[in-house]
């Protein structure tokens, strides 16, 4: 059974954009999932947002932060067994730049 991974992600500039956090999320779950479809679309403002086979798994608009990798790949891997899968809650605090 196939697992599909969306994630929507802000780009407001070239300064400010979340693309490669998530082209490096794709790349980490590609090199574990190889048959998982992983794709990405520009969202909202200030928007990381991780759904799983069309379940939402993890907001950076709710939690304020950036997933930790270990969870969403813990995620993923549920996702493959077919367990139910969980909200992730945690975050790492953004970088800000000042």
């Amino acid at each position: 059974m196939g697992v599909t991974v969306k994630v929507e992600y802000w780009y407001l500039s070239f300064i400010l954009r979340y693309e490669p956090r998530y082209r490096e999320l794709a790349h980490v779950v590609k090199g574990e999932f190889s048959d998982a479809d992983v794709t990405g679309f520009v969202g909202r403002s200030s928007s990381f947002e991780i759904e799983i086979n069309g379940q939402l798994v993890f907001s950076k608009l709710e939690t304020g932060g950036f997933p930790y990798e270990d969870d969403v790949m813990n995620a993923i891997q549920n996702a493959y067994d077919g367990k139910p899968l969980q909200k992730i809650t945690k975050s790492r605090a953004p970088c800000v730049i000042m």
